[in-house]
């Protein structure tokens, strides 16, 4: 006769939120750093090829900074 194995561990109810609060902080910050890039680019340059390259690097290098600047 084998052993009775023990039951399966039930899921949580809840899994949790998809993001945290500090992840969200973070990500809306990064998004208003690269705005504002953008448009200051697009006012200065004209062009939105220019404007959309230097808001996506704002917001892209400003994601870490505010990572570790914003204690959780």
């Amino acid at each position: 006769m084998t052993p009775a194995s023990p039951p399966p561990t039930p899921e949580p109810d809840d899994p949790g939120p998809l993001l945290t609060a500090h992840a969200a902080i973070v990500l809306l910050a990064a998004l208003l750093v690269g705005a504002i890039a953008g448009i200051l680019t697009l006012l200065s340059t004209g062009t939105a090829a220019a404007a959309l390259l230097a808001g996506m690097t704002g917001f892209g290098v400003s994601v870490p900074v505010l990572h570790k600047l914003i204690g959780r």
